[in-house]
């Protein structure tokens, strides 16, 4: 049997002709770039996540950048991330002239640790993006008490979290902005880039429409120096179709995370399984598990026909693009130990009971050896 980390093409069969009606309506109104398709995708996600505006950009880089900026990030400015996340979390950091401070992250959500966050901050600490990894939300309380303690901005990373809650908060509803990647491969994915941004902020809200449109407030008047990040048209009709499945969707990768749970339970001494914290409902974007030797447990998978992965295998403080940041090896232990063992097992909603239970046996077998 083979096992994919990925189906996209099963996701695509299930809705094909809502989506090819779609496309022939963006094309028959020839509206690519921004325009009504992508307005009316805003205006939906908003009220999924349950906020006021909903702004398209064509990334979720994008949308981080855009976010910063909006909440005033610039040269000389820190900005407290953790090192267990994608790139583009601190990237945008970097491009808006800003220092990325890392802190390490709490086992076992694997996402910032309120209790280490207060001793990070300094007097050129300008704002916090806590990472919702995997699809599981921060601990947001503390991270918010903190913020207004200290008067920063909190800035939601929620590019794996579409749909996840805090206690029945939606993910980018409750800090100053909450930032989503569409990336195909999400578990609400465009069929290219896309990204967009959540908040309640008029202000935040006003200053990333004209960020990604040149900085303009109306065509050729161009109040700030801006960016082309605009949602094309066909990105915002494919996700319009898909947001109508996105929560049946994440009850089925929640069902396929529980049958794993089942069936690794027995025989797989070692294996650390996700865990969803009492506070969070977890979307499970990323099944991850961590062990010992990785490797050779990849390996063994690989040749029974199940593809994985690793998000992420290098911590970002030491990764070579941020080397210049003076942090070393030892520096954030809990985040360096987990990228040294964690393991992403296939998941997505069409997985069947069959194909997990056959990894769950090569999981098994693997360990008697």
């Amino acid at each position: 049997m083979n096992v994919p980390f990925l189906d996209l093409k099963s996701q695509y069969l299930s809705i094909k002709d809502e989506i090819q009606e779609a496309l022939n309506s963006v094309l028959e109104k020839t509206a690519f770039a921004a325009g009504p398709f992508a307005a009316r995708f805003e205006k939906e996600f908003a009220e999924f996540c349950g906020t006021k505006h909903a702004i398209g950009v064509g990334s979720g880089t994008d949308a981080l950048w855009a976010a910063l900026l909006a909440a005033d990030v610039g040269p000389g400015d820190e900005v407290i991330t953790v090192p267990d996340t994608f790139i583009a979390t601190a990237e945008a950091i970097s491009v808006c002239g800003g220092r990325p401070v890392f802190v390490d992250i709490e086992e076992p959500t694997y996402n910032m640790d309120p209790a280490r966050l207060e001793a990070a901050i300094t007097p050129r600490t300008k704002a916090i993006i806590p990472v919702h990894l995997f699809g599981q939300m921060a601990d947001m309380d503390p991270i918010m008490a903190i913020a207004h303690k200290h008067g920063l901005r909190v800035i939601e990373d929620a590019c794996q979290a579409h749909g996840a809650r805090y206690k029945e908060r939606r993910a980018g509803s409750i800090g100053d902005a909450g930032c989503f990647s569409f990336y195909p491969g999400k578990n609400l994915g465009a069929y290219g880039e896309a990204g967009a941004v959540v908040t309640n902020d008029d202000e935040i809200a006003d200053r990333i429409r004209m960020f990604r449109d040149h900085g303009q407030q109306k065509k050729y008047h161009h109040a700030m120096v801006g960016w082309n990040a605009r949602m094309d048209g066909f990105q915002g009709a494919v996700l319009t179709v898909k947001l109508k499945y996105i929560d049946s969707w994440n009850v089925s990768r929640r069902e396929n995370a529980a049958t794993y749970g089942r069936f690794l339970a027995d025989g797989a001494d070692g294996l650390i399984p996700p865990v969803e914290a009492d506070y969070a409902t977890h979307i499970y974007h990323i099944y991850a598990v961590r062990v010992k030797d990785r490797d050779t447990l990849m390996d063994a998978l690989g040749k029974k026909g199940i593809s994985t992965g690793i998000h992420y295998p290098i911590p970002l403080h030491l990764t070579g693009a941020y080397r210049s940041l003076g942090y070393k090896e030892g520096d954030f232990p809990v985040a360096e130990r987990c990228a040294a063992e964690f393991v992403s097992l296939p998941m997505f909603p069409e997985l069947t009971s069959e194909q997990i239970h056959y990894v769950a046996d090569a999981i098994k077998e693997w360990k008697k050896e």
